[in-house]
């Protein structure tokens, strides 16, 4: 039996570097899972390895924006369609704004809430039955060591995952007593297609790559996105039965610089 053996899980941001190493482990440890994004090129790309690494996948896709609140409602459905009633969610959707807070506009704090927190909350409630139901319901969101390190020049960003961890410890206190879980993973420096596109983009070599994340954490290096899938694995897993409300820094030691 697989560590997720018989879960039905949704993971948004599922075309991402972090949410397709997440959809892999799970459907890998025996999980039916649906895989969000917004990206649907991107979101196909993830379909196909996956599909061609594993043998007898329970695997399904979903091309949606999770910033829209009509959405949640339309996952759901999908999830249960395709899999039946879902005890596993995975919030990992997210983008990112590069604006002082001084110069923020409205229109780009309305859409990075929407998509790096209301989204979370939007799909929390769609499959909260489901959740209640199943007796061993998990929850695990996905935010950032930024939430409690913040920088200049992507407050917008810092702040909504600084939202997921208050937000992960009142649904955790909220819902203990209809046995869901939920916990939230703090990735640190995490080397992504995205981050490779921005340094190509830029003419960084892979030199510039490494040097960067040498003087970002104790462990002197990026870590790969299956780095921080297993975490989320053993959170989603029976084997974190007795965790709920924490928040997991999955960082190579990074605050202790």
């Amino acid at each position: 039996m697989g560590r997720t053996e018989g879960r039905v899980a949704i993971v948004t941001g599922g075309a991402g570097g972090i949410g397709s190493a997440i959809g892999k482990l799970l459907c890998g440890e025996g999980a039916s899972v649906l895989l969000v994004d917004s990206d649907k090129a991107a979101l196909a790309e993830v379909e196909t390895t996956l599909r061609a690494e594993q043998k007898d996948i329970k695997l399904s896709t979903l091309v949606a924006d999770v910033g829209e609140e009509a959405s949640a409602k339309h996952i759901a459905d999908q999830a249960r369609a395709d899999f039946g009633p879902v005890d596993t969610l995975v919030n990992c959707a997210g983008m990112r704004s590069y604006e002082a807070l001084a110069e923020a506009r409205t229109k780009t704090w309305d859409k990075i809430f929407a998509v790096n927190l209301l989204s979370y909350a939007w799909l929390t409630q769609e499959v909260i039955g489901d959740l209640r139901a199943s007796g061993r319901g998990s929850v695990v969101n996905i935010s950032s060591t930024h939430a409690v390190n913040p920088r200049a020049g992507m407050g917008q960003y810092d702040v909504t995952k600084a939202g997921i961890v208050s937000m992960t410890k009142t649904l955790a206190f909220e819902e203990a007593k209809h046995g869901i879980r939920v916990n939230s993973v703090c990735p640190g420096l995490t080397f992504t297609p995205f981050h490779r596109r921005r340094a190509e983009e830029a003419g960084r070599s892979q030199a510039d790559i490494d040097l960067e994340a040498q003087g970002g954490c104790l462990m002197g290096r990026w870590a790969d996105p299956m780095e921080v899938a297993y975490p989320v694995l053993w959170l989603a897993s029976d084997e974190a039965s007795y965790v709920t409300a924490s928040v997991l820094m999955v960082d190579g030691g990074r605050f202790v610089l």
